[in-house]
């Protein structure tokens, strides 16, 4: 029966229908079938609002919202470039980390690549960058911060995973200190490749200014201090995660309407409207998960899907390596609030059983999303670059190759290497 529910969840999806609605419809059919009153699922969407800091979900997303209605990316881009492009291939390690920071607040790659895109792209050009590498360069660098915090879907995952029975305890804070190494190994590899692409470019790179990086600097003055207060906060334990969030908005409300006065206070309505309704659909997709994952608890799915995969896997090795195909796979063709919503309930259980920490696991998972932003044939990133520069699919297919399979290599260190996701969690 359960195959055959998420078969139907598949093709109702596909044809259309809303994530919640086609959870929901799952769900209620699954409950009726095994005759249970369907006023469970009133109950289990109402736990939503007793979830663990929930409310750093609509605060870093309002956050994530006035840094793309102001001008921080051109700051951003200025100051980065004049502290790195002085190296072969400065501009290309300005665009990682730039477009890194700027997914962590938003959580949302697509509008990385359109919001950063207009800048990068012409100017990795002009800097002697082949068009193919800087089509590649922009459209990987898209879902780079989704390690970092205050990352969205790293608190999504973690909300998900706290409403399961799990025998190992984690909290949303380990996760967030979790993707830090991992986060910087994707950049790292990424940058240290670039660089040795242009070595032999002789205009990749500009001289250092120490005047345009004071300038720089003090463009950014306001906005360099917040990621620092806000891990610098969470980490020692000064706040929590909630009250970062708080501090979060609060901060650039003040720098982004009254100091740089890049965002006009009429605008913030619009903002606040767009920025409620992507909550609102988060929390409707996250509440009707919680009746999906009941649903799933009552009719043993977990355990059964455990049976079969002992049955089939026989080492935590083998786990790791089907995990990792089925996720690539998935991540091309589900956004990452979708299989964060319907698979971590199924997979946390089978993962702590083969020993694999909660935390780690979450990494790992997202670290496939990311890379599955950009791998064809459906990747979300890779449609978003060929309308946003108006290139034909393939080429940007053939752009990304390289850089993929740097992540790729990168995603088989932290898979396999797990105290790299969990040196800093207790």
């Amino acid at each position: 029966m359960i195959e055959l529910l998420i078969a139907l969840c598949v093709i109702l999806l596909l044809m259309g229908m809303p994530l919640f609605a086609g959870i929901l419809a799952i769900a209620m059919l699954g409950f009726y079938m095994v005759d249970i009153d369907l006023m469970v699922v009133a109950v289990d969407m109402y736990r939503i609002t007793q979830t663990p800091l929930i409310e750093a979900i609509p605060l870093f997303t309002f956050a994530g919202y006035l840094l793309s209605a102001s001008n921080s990316s051109q700051r951003l881009v200025r100051l980065t470039q004049a502290l790195l492009g002085w190296m072969p291939g400065g501009l290309a390690v300005v665009a990682f980390i730039t477009c890194a920071l700027f997914t962590a607040f938003t959580g949302a790659s697509g509008v990385t690549i359109v919001a950063l895109g207009a800048l990068l792209y012409p100017a990795l050009q002009q800097a002697g960058y082949h068009q193919k590498f800087s089509l590649g360069l922009v459209t990987t660098s898209g879902s780079l911060g989704l390690l970092f915090p205050p990352s969205l879907p790293l608190i999504l995952f973690g909300v998900i995973a706290l409403q399961l029975d799990l025998s190992v305890s984690m909290t949303i804070e380990d996760l967030l200190v979790a993707g830090l190494l991992p986060g910087l190994l994707m950049i790292g590899m990424l940058s240290a490749w670039s660089m040795w692409m242009q070595r032999d470019n002789p205009i990749a790179k500009q001289s250092f200014s120490l005047q345009e990086l004071k300038q720089a600097c003090w463009e950014s003055r306001f906005e360099i201090p917040l990621p620092i207060v806000l891990l610098g906060g969470i980490y020692s334990g000064f706040f929590a995660l909630s009250e970062a969030a708080v501090v979060t908005v609060i901060y650039l409300l003040i720098v982004e309407v009254l100091v740089y006065k890049d965002i006009a206070p009429k605008k913030l309505p619009g903002i606040i409207c767009e920025a409620m309704v992507m909550v609102g659909g988060i929390l409707i997709i996250l509440s009707a998960s919680l009746v999906l994952t009941s649903y799933f608890i009552e009719i043993e799915a977990p355990t059964r899907l455990f049976d079969w995969v002992s049955e089939t896997i026989s080492s935590p090795l083998e786990f790791l390596i089907m995990l990792n195909i089925f996720l690539l796979i998935l991540g091309a063709f589900l956004d990452i609030f979708s299989a964060i919503v319907i698979m971590v309930p199924l997979l946390l259980p089978i993962a702590i059983s083969f020993g694999i920490h909660p935390v780690h696991l979450g990494i790992i998972f997202l670290a496939n999303m990311q890379i599955g932003y950009m791998t064809p044939p459906v990747g979300m990133n890779l449609f978003i670059s060929s309308y946003r520069f108006d290139k034909p699919i393939t080429e940007i297919y053939k752009a990304t190759i390289s850089f993929t399979l740097i992540l790729l290599l990168s995603l088989v260190i932290i898979t396999y290497w797990p105290a790299l996701s969990l040196v800093f969690v207790d």
